[in-house]
């Protein structure tokens, strides 16, 4: 409310004077109630002669004894509490504390909501489906679940919300706002939610532990994802193939094979890739870095799996066994490869063109007759192929002419 312009009191109106004197006694009987508040009040006259009392406390101007009265009394009364509990928004001053847990609040009304949710009481019920709930408030939130009420439109898109706060957080996407920080790196978020998860990676808190193998995690959502592996469950299944999957970050990877999209590519060479840890490892290709080596015959690989993997075909141990033909396999995927030829699975498919393949491998080799690319470089004659198996072949061939070119030459001469 703005301040109507004050007026000055004309000699002629004794009058009123003299009944503005008397209000002015009886307000300072309340004032003095007040201590050292030291709420005073101005008398002014409008043009029209209207009676205007202004709160000098505060500037705020009435035309009637009665709200002016109620007025002060809120300035004695309650007002320095309510300005106090606000101030601590800003200083971020915590007074009030949890006796039972610790935590603090800036307000006494957060703590009695608080305390009450350590009491267990939800005496707040939906009468719609039962629920229940602390407060009248979160009671009041719930309600909308059960109708189709959008309320809240966003003035930037035409999106709806059932709650404020939804669409509070979603203007945010259209702002840039992002008003929680973290403390430790500076780094900001749009949800305190999130905020409070990028936390734990620097205090390293694990508050989520599993109850079968004691595991702890920082989220609440890793701990679900891990109880799958003593469940079992895969949820997620793929509808060309059938696949399942305990993981949706792993089934959506997976999809991509039935696809043609390819998001990672080799600066090299151009080709395209599903994951960047295959990009990773098809870049040891061209820079044939192989440092993981075989104790046992000096072999070294670009993968540690692949040494694993080639230590176990020392030691000769076949431990994956076929349920169909009980033919025995040194790893995991080779047993799964092989399974395919008792169905007519065909789950790889070619990009380029209509072919289904058993197996990854058959369908890389063949879709290098689309790409053109030859990864497999002869070291005596350059000449380079598309399969190992190829080369090997060649290098038997290049190697025996090589033999007689450099045997002719050194016969001797009659």
């Amino acid at each position: 409310m703005t301040d109507p312009e004050p007026c000055r009191i004309k000699q002629e109106d004794t009058e009123q004077q003299i009944d503005l004197k008397e209000e002015n006694k009886q307000i300072k009987e309340l004032t003095e109630e007040g201590g050292n508040h030291h709420v005073k009040t101005e008398e002014t006259f409008s043009n029209q002669d209207e009676i205007c009392l202004i709160c000098t406390q505060c500037g705020e101007s009435f035309t009637s004894k009665e709200s002016l009265d109620i007025h002060i009394k809120f300035h004695l009364e309650g007002f320095s509490d309510y300005l106090k509990d606000h101030l601590e928004v800003h200083t971020k001053e915590k007074s009030y504390a949890c006796y039972l847990c610790g935590k603090s609040f800036s307000q006494m009304g957060a703590l009695n909501k608080h305390q009450k949710r350590h009491s267990g009481v939800k005496d707040h019920a939906c009468s719609e489906c039962g629920k229940s709930f602390f407060t009248d408030s979160a009671l009041k939130v719930h309600l909308i679940v059960h109708t189709t009420e959008t309320p809240y439109e966003c003035s930037h898109c035409d999106k709806r919300f059932k709650r404020s706060e939804y669409l509070r957080r979603h203007n945010r996407i259209h702002t840039g706002e992002k008003p929680y920080s973290c403390d430790y790196c500076g780094k900001s978020f749009g949800r305190k939610g999130h905020l409070n998860k990028h936390l734990t990676v620097h205090t390293g808190e694990k508050p989520h532990a599993c109850g079968q193998c004691g595991r702890s995690f920082t989220q609440k959502e890793y701990l679900k994802e891990h109880m799958k592996l003593h469940t079992g469950e895969k949820p997620h299944t793929c509808d060309q193939c059938g696949k399942s999957f305990r993981l949706a970050s792993v089934f959506k990877m997976h999809l991509r094979t039935h696809s043609s999209e390819r998001l990672f590519n080799c600066e090299h060479c151009g080709k395209h890739f599903l994951r960047t840890a295959a990009l990773k490892r098809h870049m040891k290709v061209h820079t044939k870095e192989k440092p993981h080596m075989c104790t046992l015959c000096g072999k070294s690989f670009s993968e540690l799996d692949a040494l694993r993997i080639h230590q176990k075909r020392h030691s000769g141990v076949k431990d994956h066994i076929c349920c169909e033909c009980g033919k025995a396999f040194i790893t995991d995927a080779e047993v799964k490869m092989h399974q395919r030829i008792h169905t007519t699975e065909t789950p790889y498919k070619c990009s380029h063109c209509d072919k289904t393949f058993k197996r990854l491998v058959y369908l890389k080799v063949h879709e290098r007759i689309h790409t053109g690319e030859k990864p497999y470089n002869c070291d005596s004659c350059s000449k380079s192929f598309t399969q190992l198996s190829s080369l090997i072949c060649h290098k038997k061939k290049c190697m025996s002419e090589i033999t007689l070119s450099s045997s002719s030459v050194d016969l001797p001469r009659n």
